[in-house]
């Protein structure tokens, strides 16, 4: 059991003004791995004040001072590198593997990228050669919230601290209350790393008190947020009240369209990107659409390698998927294959309870639906889990029309030989992110979708400027240029 660790505010760990807490619950064993102080209202409010504090030293503080903190971040992150990976593996069940590999090192990788991106910005430009006395200043937008969800914990926290600090905007954290203690590892950086008081804050809570609190506080001027698309409109209608921006990164429900000429190895990799991270990310290809000449060899084949993909412990060695979160989620999960059951899909692999060899911990089978028909509740809605539905189409029309007939719209993938085909299906698909062959987008690159997806655009310049105020200047003497 990890000892207790309260919020971070003002440079300082404090204790929560009202004590509740809240075990985090270790989804390999089902069992309490830490204890963490739940905030209240009153606590949000004191991290707010905080930052507001902060805001004009912090705005005010040469680019290149707040560029080298961040560079310390890195530091600390580095030297505790295996602690971070330890932490997600242990609050989220992530193996060991895939957190050592993939889900801690998001945080140097996004981290790097926004330092390439910050270096090229330019805070106060000429508008054109026809106004030479006008200029275009960035300037930071204020005192900002961030709700991080459990999925991909330090992912969305270094998408959101980093280019906030950078911009000089003090921050209020909120991390999901179902894995908060790679957060409280990250608040660790922050203090070691000097940071100001004021600048960087946590505050552990859940949705309805801290995220709503945060939404509706009149002194933050910004909420971002990752999450489901339910919490982002909650969020967004009590953040109307006071103005404040708002950019939502939020579910989907990912078309990966599967041509006749696509590569050997595209349905495997397919199969297997769906299945990773057991099922638990936004961007997943859940939507499996295959040309009908190769419809039948395709399900024999996914089904195969679902089969083939292990399940267990987050804390074993080697390449297998691990439990979902928590109870809520793995029951959810399991409605949603009886769901497809009795619609009428056809179960191909998977199914429903755990895997014969594991009777505790929250393990879903790697499952496979075929005969997906555009309607059906598996294909409509986002399961955030391992299951994936196969649909097969005639013609390229109709597949981008089933592709796009969804609420959602952040990331859709491509498997074609074709490369004038690639290019049309790259324009046509509703969605803020299309992948073709299997290449993963480049440093640099936003990520975000559109409609019930959300309409953030995080990572890269992008990313740095969702936190940045456009003033416009007129009569600016270009003689103390």
């Amino acid at each position: 059991m990890i000892e207790k660790r309260d919020f971070y505010i003002n440079g300082a760990w404090v204790a929560p003004l009202a004590p509740r807490d809240c075990a985090v619950i270790d989804p390999s064993t089902e069992e309490p791995c830490a204890v963490i102080s739940l905030g209240t209202a009153a606590d949000c409010d004191r991290a707010v004040a905080a930052a507001k504090a902060a805001f004009p030293g912090w705005a005010a503080t040469p680019p290149e001072t707040r560029r080298a903190h961040v560079v310390r971040i890195l530091e600390q992150y580095e030297a505790r590198a295996e602690e971070m990976a330890r932490a997600i593996s242990l609050e989220m069940g992530a193996p060991i593997k895939l957190a050592r590999e993939s889900q801690a090192p998001c945080l140097p990788w996004h981290l790097k990228n926004f330092l390439t991106a910050f270096d090229q910005i330019e805070w106060v430009r000429p508008l054109g050669p026809h106004a030479p006395n006008d200029r275009i200043a960035l300037e930071p937008i204020g005192v900002v919230g961030l709700i991080t969800p459990w999925n991909w914990p330090m992912n969305q926290v270094t998408l959101k601290v980093i280019p906030a600090l950078l911009a000089g905007c003090p921050c209020v954290l909120k991390p999901s209350e179902e894995a908060p203690l790679s957060s409280i590892l990250f608040a660790e950086f922050c203090h070691d790393a000097g940071l100001p008081p004021g600048v960087f804050n946590l505050v552990n809570g859940d949705g309805a008190g801290v995220g709503t609190r945060l939404s509706e506080h009149p002194d933050v001027e910004m909420i971002s947020f990752t999450g489901s698309t339910r919490a982002g409109r909650a969020i967004s209608k009590a953040a109307a009240e006071t103005l404040k921006r708002v950019t939502l990164e939020l579910g989907g429900k990912g078309a990966n369209l599967i041509f006749a000429d696509a590569d050997e190895r595209a349905v495997e990799r397919g199969v297997r990107h769906m299945m990773n991270n057991s099922g638990q990310s936004c961007n997943a290809p859940s939507r499996m659409l295959v040309e009908r000449s190769i419809y039948d060899q395709t399900v024999e084949k996914a089904a195969q390698i679902a089969a083939s993909i292990e399940v267990g412990p987050a804390s074993a060695e080697g390449p297998h998927i691990g439990p979902v979160v928590n109870e809520r989620q793995w029951n959810q999960i399991q409605s949603y294959i009886q769901k497809g059951i009795e619609e009428g899909a056809r179960l191909v692999a998977g199914g429903l309870g755990r895997p014969e060899h594991l009777n505790r911990g929250f393990y879903v089978k790697p499952t496979v639906f075929a005969d997906v028909t555009p309607g059906m509740t598996i294909e409509r809605e986002e399961i955030f889990g391992p299951v994936l539905s196969i649909i097969p189409f005639d013609t390229e029309a109709e597949a981008v029309r089933i592709a796009n007939d969804t609420p959602y719209g952040l990331t859709n993938y491509v498997q074609s030989q074709d490369g004038a085909r690639r290019n049309r299906l790259a324009r046509q698909l509703r969605a803020g992110m299309v992948e073709m062959n299997g290449k993963s987008r480049a440093a640099g690159s936003p990520f975000g979708g559109i409609k019930a997806s959300g309409r953030a655009r995080e990572g890269g310049h992008w990313g740095i400027e969702e936190f940045l105020e456009v003033k416009a200047i007129s009569g600016w003497d270009s003689a103390q240029d």
